[in-house]
């Protein structure tokens, strides 16, 4: 990934989707040729000159400051991930002209015996351990019995982008697939500021932009997002449709992985189809992820 691209597409995007109104400026009309701020009003609110501004965005980051950040993330009213994801990108650009800066500790590719025995005992709900490519890296019965169809007679390792994007299944899985195709492109854009040097992640990247015109436009609108809670909304083939909460872990003791736990409501319908595709799962043979 080209990082000072990178950082000027995201700065652009950002403001492009502000008023001059939300940023407490008056709006003295005439014809914008872009939609959104303009530099110079960027750079008014955050405190810097237009020229600086004007050089960041055109992904020169040499020398910028945590100040710096701090103010264009004020200016553009990122939120915390948004700013982070900021910080990142100046990180990564900066590196890039160290390149013994560049490496970080490699992705787990797959589980440890610990890891896996630790998700076995978790029985009554189901677990995902992925990566941050969103590689599946594990899970324990429950759970690859949930994403039976992301899993099922694909070759290791199964991916939930490419799930989303290139296999029609999804569409009919993920009740509310439209918004789930948004969070998948987020999550990858977050990681891909953190990791650009990660080639896995380029060739992934790379692959969808090729085959999935959704996955293109969404990629571009360099919106980010964390994977830690939320609610699958999923219609499974075998017992029907499910909602169901989930907490994401990030392991320490395994780095660069992230444990998905999903439950339901008490008494509810969906804990009850639940407990029956536990009963499907437990006359299945084991096959777990791996």
């Amino acid at each position: 990934m080209d990082t000072s691209d990178a950082i000027s597409d995201f700065l652009t995007t950002r403001r492009a989707k502000l008023t001059p109104a939300q940023v407490g400026l008056p709006d003295f009309g005439g014809r914008r040729r872009v939609p959104g701020l303009r530099r110079e009003e960027v750079a008014l609110v955050a405190g810097m000159s237009a020229e600086y501004y004007k050089r960041l965005e055109r992904g020169n980051a040499t020398g910028v400051s945590d100040a710096v950040i701090d103010g264009v993330s004020r200016a553009l009213q990122l939120d915390e991930v948004e700013h982070a994801h900021l910080y990142d990108l100046i990180r990564a650009a900066n590196a890039g002209a160290h390149p013994q800066q560049r490496r970080r500790p490699a992705r787990s590719a797959q589980a440890t015996p610990a890891l896996q025995q630790t998700i076995d005992a978790m029985s009554t709900v189901p677990v995902f351990v992925q990566n941050a490519r969103l590689d599946a890296v594990a899970t324990n019965r429950l759970g690859r019995a949930l994403f039976s169809e992301m899993l099922d007679d694909v070759r290791p390792p199964a991916n939930a982008a490419r799930f989303i994007f290139l296999d029609d299944r999804a569409q009919t899985f993920y009740r509310d697939w439209e918004a789930q195709t948004r969070q998948i492109v987020a999550v990858l854009r977050a990681e891909a500021g953190r990791s650009p040097y990660d080639r896995a992640l380029s060739d992934l990247v790379g692959e969808l932009s090729t085959r999935s015109e959704l996955f293109r436009t969404l990629w571009g609108a360099h919106d980010v997002r964390e994977h830690r809670t939320g609610l699958k909304a999923v219609r499974h083939p075998v017992v029907g449709d499910l909602e169901l909460s989930f907490q994401a872990m990030d392991l320490a003791s395994d780095r660069g992985l992230q444990m998905i736990v999903f439950s339901a409501e008490p008494g509810s319908a969906t804990q009850e189809r639940l407990q029956l595709l536990a009963n499907v799962a437990a006359t299945a043979p084991e096959n777990a992820a791996s």
